[in-house]
């Protein structure tokens, strides 16, 4: 599968973004999907993730509570939808995808990757 991510940009603290996260080629309802997130100096950190089958959601303590992430099947993405946004949100954003049967938090274990999409928040 490959996978292209969009919809960073610049907010300010306590605004909204969704990320997106489509499939060009395979089907992104056949893999798990996580989202992954690295600010400079620091190492990719797991964000959020949903189960290939059961579309069971997982997400990092920092984030739960104010991000969401969905996938709508007919347009092959998944979303991540991103509120209340604060200044340590800012990073690189990464979505993955795994042909695991459970869902991982370690992005090593994540097999095709999209490119990136950066994500600032001001305060």
């Amino acid at each position: 599968v490959q996978l292209v991510d969009s919809g960073g940009g610049l907010v300010q603290a306590g605004g909204s973004l969704r990320l997106s996260c489509a499939a060009s080629e395979g089907t992104i309802s056949n893999y798990n999907v996580g989202w992954f997130r690295q600010a400079p100096g620091k190492e990719r950190e797991f964000v959020a993730a949903i189960h290939w089958s059961a579309g069971s959601t997982y997400y990092a303590d920092s984030v739960k509570g104010r991000f969401t992430i969905s996938r709508d099947k007919a347009k092959n993405t998944v979303y991540l939808q991103m509120n209340s946004l604060k200044p340590e949100d800012t990073a690189a954003y990464y979505c993955a995808a795994s042909g695991a049967q459970y869902v991982d938090t370690e992005a090593h274990l994540y097999d095709y990757w999209g490119q990136g999409t950066q994500v600032t928040v001001s305060s």
